[in-house]
């Protein structure tokens, strides 16, 4: 008999079973994938962003899905209290642009190492398995009523596994070679729990400009972008690397956007890209000044390779309107405004998400109505806790989303603990 069952060993489910095991628990961990923290190995382009230095409001008005759900969690376990936690357990950490927060070896390998080694030190059992369902029986409580609760969980292979609580922390739909197979919410809606539909946030974006195809391979870095969805005000601004694709574009600033476009078919988004953010536009009008002078003799064509990439010369020239032949010299003040605002704000349509499978993180999953908030418990099953990208949320890219998953596993192996007390 088991105390907590946790099935999923990715970064909530290892969290939860530290946690869980330091509360002296006897925890089982399911994870049919060879190394521990799968996912987590490869998070941050492999440096693993652990959270974001900031207080707990700043965390929760980065989560636009569910932020007011997790003030009880974030509380009790703060991003302060995280690091705390990863630097006692052998992680040294060190804080970056924008407060995010990496492990001082740039290595994700070693928050995951850290991770299984300490749960292994605790005694937690790891079986290479997959749960099938979640067992339950119906319990009469004091008042009459009826409810669920958890006896264990059902392998795969047919096994029945005796626990007093079960934590749920399958992840989402992402990434699919990481075993996140969505297999989590089929056994959460077959206990009755509404399964918000999961789709793709932090994801590369399409556009149906087909000259994002022309300039494929292209990174552009150091430009700062601008978000719109029609309105008076910027939806999302930052600044870093961007990539051309066939499809549209991706890149650690596109991503980031992403986040915060939620509504096509209702809204038309637009990304303004700035080529020069260094240079305001009477800086860099005397810059192509100085460049058209030195070229004057020159096709306008031929007169670009200072200003712009071989692979976005092409595409410059035709969205300019100025004749490719043209000599510079010959080239009029309007022509060379044009120029200068097509440099400045370089659009790209957008007209939706590539598919989640593609995706950082997964948006939707078990409807936080159904769970309560400072447990991760559900409210329809007692003794089933849920943590992670399972749940409906998610934030924008810092360091917030594993946060996220430190803080319900941390709730969820709190409350697991005490069901056998």
């Amino acid at each position: 008999m088991y105390d907590v069952i946790i099935i999923g060993g990715g970064a909530a489910g290892l969290f939860a079973a530290v946690v869980s095991a330091e509360r002296g628990r006897r925890v089982l961990l399911l994870e049919p994938n060879e190394k521990l923290g799968f996912k987590l190995r490869i998070t941050g382009k492999g440096r693993c962003n652990i959270t974001n230095d900031c207080n707990v409001s700043e965390a929760i008005a980065a989560i636009p899905t569910g932020g007011k759900f997790l003030q009880s969690a974030m509380h009790a376990l703060p991003p302060s209290a995280a690091m705390e936690f990863f630097e006692r357990i052998g992680v040294p950490l060190k804080t970056e642009r924008g407060q995010r927060v990496f492990p001082v070896s740039d290595v994700a390998h070693d928050v995951a190492n850290a991770l299984a080694n300490r749960a292994r030190k605790l005694g937690v059992e790891v079986r290479r398995t997959t749960a099938r369902r979640i067992l339950t029986e119906t319990a009469t409580a004091a008042d009459g009523s009826e409810q669920k609760r958890v006896i264990g969980v059902e392998s795969t292979d047919g096994e029945k596994l005796d626990s007093y609580a079960v934590i749920l922390a399958t992840g989402g739909v992402s990434y699919p070679k990481t075993g996140s197979t969505g297999d989590g919410y089929r056994m959460a809606a077959e206990l009755g729990h509404t399964i918000i539909e999961p789709r793709g946030s932090l994801i590369p974006l399409i556009s149906p400009d087909e000259f994002c195809a022309e300039m494929q391979g292209l990174a552009l870095k150091n430009i700062a972008i601008r978000v719109s969805d029609g309105g008076k005000k910027p939806l999302y601004e930052d600044f870093g690397e961007l990539l051309f694709t066939h499809f549209g574009a991706s890149g650690p600033v596109i991503l980031s956007a992403s986040a915060h476009m939620r509504n096509y078919g209702k809204k038309s988004y637009t990304i303004s890209i700035d080529l020069k953010p260094a240079l305001d536009e009477a800086t860099l009008d005397a810059r192509l000044l100085r460049d058209f002078e030195k070229n004057k003799n020159r096709e306008f064509q031929n007169a670009l390779g200072e200003l712009c990439h071989r692979l976005m010369i092409p595409v410059i020239v035709a969205r300019s309107g100025i004749d490719p032949t043209k000599r510079v010299n010959s080239i009029t003040r309007e022509e060379r405004a044009r120029l200068l605002q097509l440099l400045k704000k370089f659009e790209i349509r957008i007209s939706g998400p590539r598919p989640v499978d593609e995706a950082v993180i997964t948006s939707g999953g078990v409807e936080t109505r159904e769970i309560v908030p400072a447990t991760m418990e559900s409210k329809l099953v007692s003794g089933l806790h849920f943590a992670g990208e399972i749940i409906n949320s998610d934030a924008y890219t810092g360091g917030f989303n594993l946060q996220i998953a430190w803080a319900t596993a941390f709730a969820a192996a709190n409350a697991a603990a005490t069901k056998n007390v």
